[in-house]
């Protein structure tokens, strides 16, 4: 089993910047994606970024890609840098790992944990 937990959530004005961060405990031998999905008010839940456990391959959503940066270190956190916000980013972001890959996924049916998710609100 893995553990995911999310914190760095919040209010930020448009414009601003916010880290998001997943601490990942647990059964982490194993090689793992890493991903963030987030979902707004009456959507369905959306890929945003992903990251492979050694870090070395990336890959982002178009709305975000130029904006967002993901990277993980070596103490397992996972981290999302979103800078230049927008309030259509406003949801709740979601951490996920998939197991046993060295590609990311990008399809919520190929996670295997997920977070609580964390409230990330942009204001206009």
């Amino acid at each position: 089993q893995v553990q995911l937990v999310e914190s760095g959530g919040g209010l930020v004005q448009a414009g601003g910047s916010l880290r998001l961060s997943c601490a990942v405990s647990g059964r982490t031998f194993s090689p793992y994606g890493m991903g963030w999905f987030r979902q707004a008010p009456g959507k369905e839940r959306e890929f945003v970024s992903a990251v492979s456990w050694s870090g070395s391959t990336t890959r982002y959503a178009e709305s975000v890609k130029g904006r967002f940066t993901i990277s993980i270190n070596a103490k397992n956190t996972l981290y999302l840098q979103m800078n230049s916000l927008k309030p259509e980013d406003t949801a709740v972001y979601y951490c996920a790992a998939q197991r046993g890959t060295v590609i990311p996924g990008t399809e919520i049916d190929e996670y295997d944990y997920w977070g609580q998710g964390i409230q990330v609100t942009v204001s206009s």
